[in-house]
């Protein structure tokens, strides 16, 4: 049976490993334990794992989805479903959780980045009902070498 819960850093080990192990999924520093907790503690109730009570390897956990937003906009960040339970409306279930959370919250609106090269992903994100947007690119830069040039 399928369980949804809010995530806890209890659940870091196991999410990190269903991470390392779903195709397309961009990880960096930034998915290190002290940045994760510092998330879930600026998003508290947006962020969500499915849990197989049947499976206890990776304690169970069969998915997850990372959900936050800057008081304006909502932003989803890792879905992922473990290969052996696609196709069971678990990331369904994940996406509703979140956004009624984000809703809850004031958020009207959310957005989400896929890697250019996750045609999956892309595929699964355009069948759910979310539109890609064109006509945006999207620009990063390491904050410390910003920083470091003043």
């Amino acid at each position: 049976m399928i369980t949804i819960r809010e995530m806890t850093m209890d659940d870091y080990d196991a999410m990190y490993q269903l991470w390392s192990h779903t195709e397309g999924m961009g990880l960096s520093e930034a998915d290190a334990p002290e940045q994760i907790d510092r998330y879930l503690k600026r998003n508290p109730g947006c962020c969500y794992v499915a849990v197989d009570t049947q499976f206890f390897s990776r304690n169970g956990i069969v998915g997850t989805l990372l959900a936050g937003h800057d008081g304006r906009r909502g932003y989803l960040y890792h879905m992922a479903v473990a290969a052996a339970n696609r196709g069971q409306g678990i990331a369904r279930q994940l996406i509703t959780h979140s956004m009624q959370a984000l809703e809850q919250q004031g958020i009207d609106k959310a957005h989400l980045f896929v890697m250019n090269t996750n045609e999956d992903g892309k595929a699964f994100w355009t069948a759910s009902g979310w539109e890609q947007r064109l006509g945006l690119d999207v620009f990063s830069r390491e904050i410390k070498s910003l920083c470091s040039e003043s």
